[in-house]
């Protein structure tokens, strides 16, 4: 499965075939064995530097690199686990602002699978527990950790209220329903509130926790959440705002701020880069200065949320947006962002909704070709209507693109968008 990757070092190889064994026994949900994993570790989520917590549904990645572009424009040495990786698993790991080294990524992964042999655990479960022990072991002053799935059980939220210095959760949207949807007693039954409080499920008390404005009935279970947890609810719209323009106007009861337009394409990224700020703000752990925030808008870098590519094997000199967005909310900030026709090449799990990114780019799209995800079972072509066009891989499919002039955009899964880099020679670093 291309989720677990491959590694030209036999070392990593070796530790990648043991974690691509791993599966989560059927129905299992908690942190129990996280919890277990990490205690076995000498629980290393205890001893980090103040941490950046994560969620949403769309755009967190995006948030987690305005964050860290922030920090490290303050002089800080910042530690990030991001997921999924686009071409390497070392992207999942990311040390003092380098990506973690084959060999001492072979040795860590190593140490986690013999500590967790006999407790089963996932493959995100081993992977956040050699995070977290490598960020413990090396010096750093803050720590940026994405949520993988949900919040609430995600394995990301062993972390603990002491270790954390702000939360966040970007958008809100449906996405994973069949295990953020999944019939639980004592949960909201809407599913817009349901997922509100699978993502609300990394409140922590005392820790202040940023959030965009979704519709009513996520916004009133954030708040319910929020008051369980005994975390203060910083709401878009209520405590601080922004307004996007030719500048991004930032507002919260400390002051007003103009900052640059962000570096990341297409108009959603104002409402990311804006939560990382409002993060920053309200938290006391880190310092951070105003310079350094408009710094991190303009140097901020976030493989595959609409990349322009480089020109390369797989581009050669056309002009192609890459994009792993693969839900109608995805789908419409992809729309609203790329204007006029396009060429669209298209991959989407077969568990994903297959109007997803077409219906919103509607009659926009002047030719669409279909290829598979590699190692994933994906949509057929007929899944898109007849205009599609099955392709046997993107090599194929960027060959047979009409040499018109216009744009190219490759979307509908991460995955299909870390083979494109690949075979562009574009390895995020």
């Amino acid at each position: 499965m291309m989720d677990f990757a491959t590694s030209s070092d036999p070392r990593v190889q070796t530790q990648l075939d043991r974690l691509a064994k791993l599966s989560v026994p059927q129905g299992r949900l908690g942190l129990e064995t996280i919890a277990a994993l990490v205690e076995r570790l000498g629980n290393p989520h205890r001893t980090l530097p103040p941490v950046f917590h994560v969620a949403g549904t769309n755009g967190k990645g995006s948030v987690c690199a305005f964050l860290r572009a922030m920090l490290e424009a303050a002089g800080k040495r910042v530690h990030v686990t991001t997921s999924p990786h686009l071409v390497r698993y070392n992207e999942r790991i990311r040390l003092a602002g380098e990506l973690i080294g084959d060999g001492a990524l072979a040795e860590l992964l190593e140490e986690v699978l013999d500590a967790g042999e006999d407790l089963g655990p996932s493959f995100f479960e081993v992977t956040i527990a050699a995070a977290f022990l490598a960020f413990a072991r090396t010096p750093a002053d803050a720590c940026v950790v994405e949520v993988g799935l949900g919040g609430r059980f995600d394995a990301t939220n062993v972390l603990e209220p002491e270790a954390v210095a702000a939360s966040g959760i970007a958008a809100l949207g449906l996405d994973h329903e069949r295990f953020l949807l999944a019939p639980e007693e004592g949960v909201p039954k809407e599913p817009m509130a349901r997922i509100a409080f699978e993502k609300a499920g990394i409140a922590k008390k005392g820790v202040p926790l940023a959030t965009l404005r979704s519709v009513p009935e996520a916004n009133h279970q954030l708040a319910a959440s929020c008051a369980r947890a005994g975390a203060p609810l910083l709401l878009c719209g209520d405590g601080w705002d922004f307004r996007d323009g030719p500048t991004l106007a930032y507002s919260d009861a400390a002051g007003r701020l103009n900052l640059p337009v962000p570096v990341l394409a297409g108009p959603h990224q104002f409402a990311n880069a804006a939560l990382a700020v409002a993060m920053l703000r309200h938290q006391e752990r880190v310092a951070i200065t105003r310079e350094a925030m408009a710094e991190g808008m303009r140097s901020a870098t976030w493989p595959a949320r609409l990349q322009r590519m480089r020109a390369g094997p797989l581009v050669r000199d056309r002009v192609v947006w890459l994009d792993g967005g693969h839900n109608p909310s995805a789908g419409t900030a992809i729309a609203r962002a790329l204007d006029g026709r396009l060429h669209l090449v298209l991959g989407m799990l077969d568990n994903k909704n297959p109007g997803a990114i077409v219906e919103p780019l509607g009659e926009r799209m002047r030719t669409l070709q279909v290829v598979p995800v590699p190692g994933h079972d994906s949509h057929p072509a007929s899944a898109f209507g007849k205009d599609a066009v099955a392709r046997d891989d993107l090599e194929e499919a960027m060959l047979d693109v009409p040499d018109d002039g216009l744009p190219v955009l490759i979307a509908g899964s991460l995955y299909l968008a870390g083979e494109a880099l690949r075979l562009n020679d574009e390895i995020p670093q």
